[in-house]
């Protein structure tokens, strides 16, 4: 599959992974930061933003996907920053294809299994009547139902788009993401230990890096460095997104 993405920069060459629900927008302002230093590529992954939509919704679909990327575009040594599934997708994609990355950025998320936790945001999502709606802010009050937090219902509307006929759809997959929302907890699986620098960064209001999950991750990543940024919860590029780019820094350089 071949993914829509969006370029920053010269130098060596990072990707970037959103998470679900996400686009490569997310992580505009922040690839823009780290754009003097190196060539970054802002994707969209599969379903999602502008990149194409399929019946196959795994991370062995997305890894794939990834590898096509990087060899289509000729990468060596990228560094791969992936947030939430999209760090997910970047654990799938090393433990894969370990040869074909330098350093592994994972925000936010650890790779053992999560059960399904986004009923609410998919319920919200859902009550969108988008055939029929002519304006965001109908979107947004049909929403708010089930959906109170306004940063979220703002994060989720990135993904409506306006069709040649002048109605509402979106980007996203909406169908196939939800018939799938159980994989997106899967556990990240492993026969042989990374030997490859990896930096884990939590945020220290979140719960989606526990104590507990440290020994799955030196099990897996026997070189990962873990950075917890004070202030932040999930969405730690957006809450603290100055400490984010101390700690990538400091960990690239």
């Amino acid at each position: 599959m071949e993914l829509n993405y969006r370029t920053l920069g010269q130098g060596q060459p990072f990707v970037f992974l959103h998470g679900i629900f996400g686009t490569s927008d997310n992580w505009q302002s922040f690839g823009k930061a780290l754009s003097d230093q190196y060539k970054v590529y802002l994707v969209d992954l599969r379903n999602h933003g502008n990149s194409p939509h399929s019946q196959e919704f795994t991370y062995a679909a997305m890894a794939d996907d990834l590898k096509v990327f990087i060899e289509q575009h000729h990468l060596e040594n990228p560094i791969i920053l992936g947030h939430s599934m999209g760090g997910k997708v970047a654990m799938f994609f090393a433990v894969t294809y370990p040869d074909l990355f330098d350093k592994l950025i994972i925000v936010d998320i650890a790779p053992r299994f999560y059960p399904v936790h986004h009923q609410q945001i998919l319920k919200g999502l859902g009550a969108v009547k988008i055939k029929e709606i002519s304006s965001r802010k109908e979107a947004e009050t049909q929403m708010a139902e089930y959906i109170s937090d306004l940063g979220v219902q703002q994060f989720l509307l990135k993904n409506l788009k306006r069709t040649d006929h002048g109605h509402f759809d979106w980007k996203l997959n909406l169908p196939v993401i939800r018939d799938n929302i159980e994989k997106v907890g899967e556990a990240v699986p492993t026969h042989h230990p990374i030997e490859k620098p990896v930096l884990f960064v939590r945020g220290g209001q979140s719960d989606y890096i526990k104590e507990s999950d440290e020994d799955d991750i030196y099990r897996i990543f026997p070189q990962a460095k873990i950075a917890t940024i004070k202030n932040a919860g999930h969405w730690v590029h957006a809450e603290q997104p100055e400490a984010l780019q101390d700690e990538v820094l400091k960990f690239l350089q």
